[in-house]
């Protein structure tokens, strides 16, 4: 792995879908790895709004002796941005993600972070991760590449691993139960990727690669489940056009 001149992993422009390819579904590879930092920046409106507010809120609801979750952590900033809200040394703080690439990378942010509570990594499926005694569990733009069908089941296995005053912060691209809704929000968007120089060509090739994977749901359908899986109350604290985070407070 290359290094930047800080020993960070070095960071790529994203040009991944900038030439003709062959159509294939999106992956969390190597590839993409190098250049997840200014895909994500470039692609997610109010990615670098919710980060740090993942900091502010697990400061919030972070509680003494508990255990902290960034289920599907990637290169680890939902983890790093948690680790600086936790003012309690006897905490537990976990980032978790399937991907070996992202793991790698996500090992040599978090070394280089100066903040003194230890991370465990684990590269395993959030699906079968081990969870208990939560107080702050992070699902930051994870939930919409889980298969819809084993949502419910994931978001159970979380809301009763939740202490009472636990919460879990839900980041999602979202569909739009309007259709005239759901061609403004996408065309903002798209216009969103234009000025952070995607051309219609890359525009175009990420979303069939993606369409496949990434399978947006509507809010109600959102609120319904996390519901169902057991927290009391949720609501949204952010939305910029077609992505939202959402907070999942389980009071008991």
């Amino acid at each position: 792995m290359s290094k930047g001149k800080s020993g960070a992993p070095e960071q790529l422009t994203d040009r991944l879908f900038a030439t003709e390819r062959n159509p294939e579904d999106f992956r969390f590879d190597a590839s993409v790895a190098r250049v997840f930092p200014d895909m994500i920046r470039r692609s997610v409106p109010g990615y670098t709004t919710i980060i740090p507010m993942i900091e502010v809120i697990t400061e919030q609801y972070v509680q003494p002796g508990s255990h902290c979750y960034d289920l599907g952590c990637s290169l680890g900033a939902s983890t790093l941005a948690m680790r600086h809200g936790i003012p309690h040394r006897d905490c537990n703080l976990v980032g978790v993600d399937n991907s070996s690439a992202m793991i790698e990378r996500c090992e040599h942010y978090i070394a280089l972070d100066d903040h003194e509570l230890p991370v465990t990594l684990r590269c395993e499926d959030i699906l079968e991760t081990e969870l208990s005694r939560a107080s702050v569990t992070t699902l930051n733009f994870t939930l919409q590449f889980v298969p819809p069908e084993q949502r419910l089941a994931l978001l159970t296995r979380i809301a009763k691993a939740t202490l009472p005053g636990g919460v879990l912060i839900l980041s999602e691209k979202i569909r739009f139960e309007s259709e005239t809704e759901q061609d403004i929000q996408t065309r903002l968007h798209h216009e969103f990727k234009r000025a952070n120089g995607y051309s219609d060509l890359e525009i175009s090739q990420k979303r069939a690669a993606i369409e496949k994977v990434l399978i947006p749901e509507t809010l109600a359908a959102h609120r319904d489940r996390l519901i169902q899986a057991g927290f009391d109350q949720v609501l949204v604290w952010y939305q910029c056009f077609n992505f939202v985070s959402i907070l999942a407070l389980k009071n008991r």
